[in-house]
C-alpha cells in the first residue's frame, strides 16, 4: 500500500491536468475530482490508466472536492495538487520531516522560486485591511506584507511554516479527520486552505517546508476561467468569512469597513478596465455583503454564479 495518495481538483483544466498527471509518481494512487468541467478535462483524465475520476454533476467548490478526494483514498498521507502543478522531484521527503503538514518549493515555468506564494504567514487583521485597500500592491515592501508573504524567507532551507499553499499541500489523513476536513463554507474557492492551516496550527499541528521537493506551478489556471464578476464577489466573501471565523469582533468589523471603503474606487477602476457598468453592480454587492456581515457578525453566502451552478448532463 502506498504511503501517499494524491488528490487533484479540476475545473476546466484540460490544458494542464495531463502534465500534472504525467508527473505523478508511478504506484501512487491518484484521485481527480472534477467540478463539472465543460471542456475536455474528463476525457483527458480518462487517458491515464489507474487514475480514479470523481465526476461531480455540479461545481461543489474546492473544499468539498478535496474532501471527496481524501475520502476516496486510504493512505496515511494525502498530497493535494492543483492541476497546473507539475512535480519535478520525488515527493517522499514531504512525509519524512516529522511534520503534520508539509509543502515543497514551488517554481514558475522558468525555474524561479515563487516567493510570496510558496510560503506565507497566516493573515492578521491588518494584513487583510492592507490587502483589500490595495496597500500591499502599491507598497509591497511594507512590514506587514513582508511578514505575510514571507519575503525574507530563504527558500533553500527547511523550516517550520505557518501557511503552506493549497496548490501543493501534504497532510496526514488523521489530521484532516480530526479537523473535520476542509471547511466547505468557503464556497466555491479561496481561503479554505488558509483556514485549514490556521485550524491545524491552533490545534498544535506543525507544518514543514521541504526545499528538496520541487514542483513547477503555472498559477491561476482555473481561477482565470471564472467570470470576473464571480471572482470579485467570491474572493471578498471568502475573505470576510475567514475574518469572521478567526478574528475578534472588533477586528472583523475593521476588515469589513476596509472592504466597504475599497469597493468604490475598485468599481470605478473596474468600469474603465472592463468597460462595463456591471462593475458598479458587482462592487455594490460586495459593499452590501460587507455591511450586512459587519452588523450581523456572520457572512452571508452570496448568490450562486451561473457559471458555477450549471449541471452536467
Amino acid at each position: 500500500m502506498s504511503k501517499i495518495g494524491i488528490v487533484i481538483v479540476t475545473y476546466e483544466s484540460e490544458q494542464t491536468v495531463g502534465d500534472c498527471l504525467r508527473s505523478c509518481p508511478s504506484g501512487v494512487p491518484v484521485v481527480v475530482v472534477d467540478n463539472a468541467s465543460s471542456d475536455g478535462t474528463r476525457a483527458e483524465v480518462a487517458r491515464f490508466a489507474g487514475v480514479e475520476l470523481v465526476a461531480n454533476p455540479r461545481n461543489e467548490g474546492f473544499a468539498a472536492a478535496v474532501n471527496q478526494g481524501v475520502e476516496a483514498l486510504d493512505t496515511e498521507y494525502v498530497l493535494v495538487l492543483n492541476p497546473d502543478v507539475t512535480l519535478l522531484t520525488p515527493i517522499e521527503p514531504l512525509c519524512e520531516t516529522g511534520g503534520d503538514l508539509a509543502t515543497g518549493k514551488l517554481v514558475n515555468e522558468a525555474g524561479v522560486v515563487q516567493k510570496g506564494f510558496c510560503v506565507r504567514a497566516l493573515p492578521q487583521p491588518m494584513t487583510l485591511v492592507l490587502e483589500v485597500l490595495g496597500v500591499n500592491r502599491l507598497w509591497p515592501e511594507n512590514p506587514v506584507n513582508r511578514r505575510y508573504r514571507c519575503l525574507d524567507f530563504d527558500p533553500n532551507h527547511a523550516a517550520a511554516v505557518e501557511q503552506p499553499p493549497g496548490a501543493f499541500l501534504l497532510f496526514r489523513r488523521d489530521v484532516w479527520r480530526k479537523l473535520g476536513g476542509l471547511d466547505t463554507e468557503f464556497h466555491p474557492i479561496w481561503f479554505e486552505d488558509v483556514d485549514f492551516c490556521k485550524r491545524a496550527r491552533d490545534a498544535g499541528y506543525v507544518a514543514r517546508y521541504v526545499p528538496q521537493v520541487v514542483a513547477a506551478h503555472r498559477g491561476g489556471h482555473s481561477i482565470n476561467n471564472l467570470n470576473w464578476r464571480c471572482r470579485e464577489v467570491y474572493w471578498y466573501a471568502s475573505l470576510l468569512r475567514y475574518a469572521s471565523k478567526h478574528f475578534r469582533r472588533r477586528a472583523f468589523r475593521g476588515v469589513s469597513v476596509a472592504v466597504i471603503l475599497s469597493s468604490a474606487p475598485r468599481a470605478i477602476y473596474g468600469f474603465f478596465r472592463w468597460r462595463s457598468l456591471q462593475a458598479f453592480t458587482v462592487y455594490g454587492r460586495v459593499i452590501r455583503l460587507a455591511a450586512q456581515s459587519m452588523v450581523s457578525g456572520r457572512v452571508q453566502q452570496p448568490d450562486v454564479c451561473p457559471v458555477l451552478s450549471k449541471a452536467v448532463g
